[in-house]
C-alpha cells in the first residue's frame, strides 16, 4: 500500500524556551507575500530598507549592516573566519556553552584561543580580559553579550573600554540580546556583532544580522590569504549588498520579507520601550520564582530576555518539562553542557515578554512542581510577579 503523508498540522505552542520564540502574525503574513527575483528592483529596495532597520535596532551607523543567509551560528562562524587566520591569538570569553563554541571555531581557523574563564552563571571580569590582552598578541576579543546557556548578561561597555586601550577588535555575540536588551553598538564601542532572527526579533530562524564598523571592514580586507569559506567571505557578501549588487548567492527572499516586518514592528514600538518591556517581564518572573522557593543561577547580571532557574533537589528535569509541554502547551528549555539537568531556561523574548506569559508560566510551573512533591503555596508566585507589573 502506498504511504500517504498528512498535511502539516503543528501544535500551537507557547515558546518560552531559549528560542525560537513565537513569531508575530504580521511576520508570517509578510513571509507569504509573492516571490520576486533576488535582483528584482522591488527586492533591492527591500534589501536597502532591511539594512536601514538593522542599523536602527543595532543602534549603529555602520555601512556594512546586513543579514547573513544562515542561522545565528552562521553569524558566529562568519565573524570568526573573517577575523582569524593561521597562528592568530584571540581572547575568548569562556563562561558558557556558546563561549566554548567560539573557542572551537577559533581553533578550526588555525588560531589560538586565549580563554578567559569564569564559572557558568558568573559574568566575565573586565580585569581578566585586560590581563589576557596584556599577555598575548591578540588583536580580537570575542565574547557572548547574552549567554543563552546561563542567562548571564556580560558587562559589555566595561570590556569594550579595555579592548580599545589595546587597539583590538571587540566581537560580540548578540543573538539573545538584539531587540530585547540595551545594546548600542556605536556608543558601547563594539566593532563587529552578529545576532539571530528567532529570539527577541520574533522571526523564524534562518538569518543572522551582522554589523561591522569600517575599522573591521578594513581589517578583513587587509588580511593575508583568502578567507577559508567562499560562502561566508564578507568581502564577497559586501559586494552583493552594496550599490552594485554583484551576484553572490540567491537570498532567502521570504525570510528577508519576514525580517523586514519584524524590524518594522520594533521600529513602530520604539527600541527603548522594547528594552523596558523585557526588563519588566524579567523582574516579574524572577520575583515570582523566588516567591515559589526557586533560585536563579545568577544572583546578578541577569539577562532580561532569558532566565536560568536552578532545578530544586528531588525534582526531575525532563519530567517537569514534559508535563509543561503536554499538559500546558508550554515549552521551556533545559540546561546545556555543564548545566544539563541542573537548570531550566525560561525565555521571555519580544512579544513573549508580557504579563500574560509570566503569569501563565508561573501558574503552570507551580502546578507541575506540586505534582513532583515540591512545596509551593498556591498563587504566591503570581502575586509576587503582579506586584512588579502593578508598579
Amino acid at each position: 500500500m502506498e504511504k500517504r503523508y498528512k498535511e502539516l498540522a503543528p501544535p500551537q505552542r507557547i515558546l518560552l524556551g531559549p528560542g525560537p520564540s513565537n513569531v508575530d502574525p504580521r511576520v508570517l503574513q509578510a513571509m507569504s507575500m509573492p516571490l520576486v527575483g533576488h535582483l528584482d528592483p522591488y527586492f533591492l529596495e527591500i534589501m536597502d530598507e532591511v539594512m536601514e532597520l538593522l542599523r536602527y535596532v543595532f543602534k549603529t551607523g555602520n555601512r556594512l549592516t546586513i543579514p547573513i543567509s544562515g542561522t545565528g551560528s552562521a553569524g558566529m562562524e562568519t565573524s570568526l573566519i573573517n577575523l582569524v587566520g593561521e597562528g592568530d591569538e584571540v581572547v575568548v570569553g569562556m563562561n558558557g556553552f556558546f563561549g566554548q563554541r567560539m573557542s572551537e571555531i577559533v581553533r578550526r581557523c588555525g588560531g589560538t584561543p586565549i580563554e578567559v574563564k569564569e564559572a557558568w552563571g558568573e559574568a566575565l571580569k573586565a580585569d581578566s580580559v585586560e590581563k589576557a590582552l596584556a599577555n598575548s598578541n591578540a588583536k580580537v576579543v570575542a565574547l557572548v553579550h547574552a549567554e543563552t546557556s546561563t542567562g548571564v548578561l556580560q558587562p559589555l561597555k566595561e570590556i569594550c573600554k579595555i579592548v580599545k586601550k589595546y587597539d583590538a577588535l571587540l566581537l560580540a555575540d548578540t543573538v539573545t540580546s538584539l531587540g530585547g536588551v540595551e545594546l548600542d553598538i556605536d556608543q558601547f564601542g563594539v566593532d563587529i556583532s552578529y545576532s539571530g532572527t528567532q529570539k527577541c526579533l520574533n522571526c523564524p530562524p534562518g538569518l543572522s544580522p551582522i554589523t561591522l564598523n569600517e575599522k573591521t571592514v578594513e581589517f578583513v580586507k587587509d588580511r593575508e590569504g583568502k578567507i577559508q569559506s567562499w560562502y561566508l567571505d564578507l568581502n564577497l557578501i559586501e559586494k552583493y549588498w552594496e550599490a552594485d549588487r554583484f551576484y553572490h548567492h540567491t537570498a532567502p527572499i521570504s525570510m528577508i520579507y519576514g525580517l523586514r516586518e519584524a524590524l518594522r514592528i520594533i521600529y513602530e514600538e520604539g527600541l527603548e520601550k522594547r528594552w523596558l518591556q523585557h526588563l519588566t517581564a524579567s523582574r516579574a518572573l524572577i520575583k515570582g520564582l523566588n516567591a515559589m522557593g526557586l533560585e536563579t543561577l545568577s544572583t546578578k547580571n541577569n539577562l532580561p530576555s532569558l532566565t536560568a532557574v536552578k532545578i530544586p533537589e528531588g525534582v526531575t528535569d525532563a519530567k517537569v518539562r514534559k508535563t509543561l509541554l503536554n499538559d500546558f502547551n508550554i515549552e521551556i528549555g533545559g540546561g546545556l553542557g555543564d548545566l544539563k539537568g541542573k537548570i531550566w531556561r525560561i525565555g521571555l523574548m519580544g512579544i513573549n515578554a508580557c504579563e500574560k506569559n509570566v503569569i501563565i508560566v508561573l501558574e503552570a510551573l507551580e502546578r507541575t512542581l506540586r505534582m513532583e512533591g515540591f512545596s509551593v503555596k498556591p498563587s504566591e508566585g503570581i502575586a509576587a510577579a503582579m506586584e512588579v507589573f502593578e508598579q
